[in-house]
């Protein structure tokens, strides 16, 4: 599970080289300030995403870059519970088959 913490100081200290940009598995990203080091404009932008990481709510921070980590992490069961009813209104309103809501309803269930 990735650490705002962890993330922020990389983005002051190593922001430059897109240390936090590998670490929040935005690898593009991370070879982008690599090629572009030189110029400075990496330092800048990794300043600034520091004070950005800084200001980001622990919550917004885990859904951004921890929601996508596979299964074995912590995962919001309150979001999968509304998940799961957002999908049973999408079946009531036959808009899925029942094939459809099945497979997504276990899809959710195994996060769990």
């Amino acid at each position: 599970m990735r650490n705002k913490i962890i993330a922020s100081m990389l983005a002051f200290f190593l922001g430059w080289f897109g240390a936090h940009k590998f670490y929040l598995g935005q690898t593009g990203w991370g070879i982008a300030y690599l090629l572009l080091c030189w110029t400075g404009v990496p330092f800048i932008a990794g300043f600034v995403e520091f004070l950005i990481l800084l200001s980001t709510s622990d919550e917004v921070f885990d859904h951004r870059f921890n929601s996508a980590l596979p299964s074995g992490t912590n995962f919001n069961l309150l979001e999968q519970a509304q998940g799961i009813e957002k999908l049973a209104e999408l079946y009531n309103k036959g808009l899925i088959t029942d094939e459809e809501f099945e497979t997504k309803r276990r899809q959710l269930l195994e996060r769990m």
